[in-house]
Parts: structure tokens; C-alpha cells; sequence
């Protein structure tokens, strides 16, 4: 299975040769050429690529959360887990299944108390099962969700998501399908908030 999203990674990239990631000096984002379509073309989007294990997203994530509840009526907010090997597509699944279940607000910030303090694993249907049955969900529930055909097509799509927009590492923000920052390019998590405040004002603006 690993073998295979791999290859399938590696499809994707030569298939976007001209697919190339301009530095901005000094001003903490690239640009990514060429932009990418967003979802919903009458929104701002805002992608956020994350790992439960990666204790950069953990430090970021009050952060964002506090961002994300007070974003402008014209951006939309995405997170995308990535999955680069099998144990990070392990947490990708317990996303998506949350995503499916309807409760990401209820346990995401759990998730990543779990494996980032904790230090559980979380990478068992078994162990996420009862994760989720802590949380109020039935074993049933968890089960079907789990086992999904929707859970099953994003899955499919993590590994060709981090391609498409030249992800290596995370936490790191798309915005708009033109623009990528992270901890390195920003210099810290709080630059981090202000250069999207600034991408999603200086795209606001084209509208």
C-alpha cells in the first residue's frame, strides 16, 4: 500500500514538471507557479497541512484555531492532514473519520493531546476505536465512518494533495492556491498568522 501512494506521488510530481515554487526574498512566502484552482472560486481558500505527531502543528495549532474563528466572511479555511509514510496516514484516517463522524471540533484538539502528550500511538483501528468511544462515538459508528467509502477517496487523495502544492514538511499554509509559508519561511508561527492575514487582504482586494 505504502509502495504504491509513493508511486503514485512520484506520478504526480513528473506529471507537473512546469509545476516550480518562486521565493519571495524577505517577505516570508513563495509563490507557487502555476497557482493552483481552489475549491469554491468565490472564497479565499485556506489549506493547512498538519501532522497529529509533529510538535511544530502542535505549537502552531492555538494559534490557528484562535485565526480560524474569526475568518472573514469571504475565506474558507481547509485542513488537510498529510500523509508521507504509513504512520502519518494513520492520523490522516483518524482526521477523515472524525471529518465523516462530524465532530472534528470536538476531538481535534484531542487528537493531538493524545499522541503529542500522551504519547499514544493512535495507529490501530483497534486504538482509535476506542479513542473515538471516549468521545461519545459508538464502536458502530466509528466502524462504519472508519471503513467508508468517502473515508477510503480522501485517503487515496492525502499523498497527491502534499504533491500538488510542493508540501515537504508542516506545518505549512496554501493560501489561495497561489501561496506557500511555513515556520521556515515565516520565521515563526506568529509571522506566520500575519503573512496570510496579508495574502488573504492583498487577494480580497483582486475580487
Amino acid at each position: 500500500m505504502l509502495k504504491k501512494i509513493i508511486q503514485s506521488v512520484v506520478l504526480v510530481l513528473l506529471f507537473s514538471g512546469s509545476f516550480l515554487l518562486k521565493a519571495e526574498p524577505a517577505v516570508g512566502y513563495e509563490t507557487l507557479s502555476p497557482a493552483q484552482p481552489t475549491q469554491n472560486p468565490n472564497k479565499i481558500e485556506v489549506i493547512e497541512f498538519f501532522w497529529y505527531g509533529c510538535p511544530h502543528c502542535y505549537s502552531f495549532e492555538p494559534l490557528l484555531e484562535k485565526w480560524a474563528k474569526n475568518l472573514p466572511e469571504n475565506v474558507e479555511f481547509i485542513r488537510q492532514p498529510a500523509a508521507f509514510n504509513e504512520l502519518w496516514s494513520k492520523h490522516a484516517k483518524a482526521y477523515y473519520t472524525a471529518e465523516a463522524l462530524g465532530n472534528v471540533d470536538k476531538v481535534h484538539a484531542d487528537l493531538f493531546d493524545a499522541v503529542q502528550n500522551k504519547k499514544e500511538s493512535l495507529d490501530t483501528e483497534e486504538a482509535l476505536a476506542k479513542f473515538f468511544v471516549a468521545h461519545g462515538v459508538s464502536e458502530s459508528q466509528f466502524k462504519e465512518a472508519y471503513n467508508s467509502f468517502v473515508v477510503d477517496a480522501k485517503m487515496r487523495q492525502a499523498p497527491l494533495m502534499a504533491a500538488r502544492y510542493g508540501i515537504t514538511g508542516v506545518p505549512a499554509i496554501i493560501i489561495n492556491g497561489k501561496y506557500k509559508t511555513n515556520g521556515t519561511l515565516a520565521g515563526s508561527h506568529e509571522k506566520m498568522i500575519e503573512i496570510i492575514n496579508q495574502l488573504i487582504k492583498q487577494e480580497s482586494a483582486k475580487k
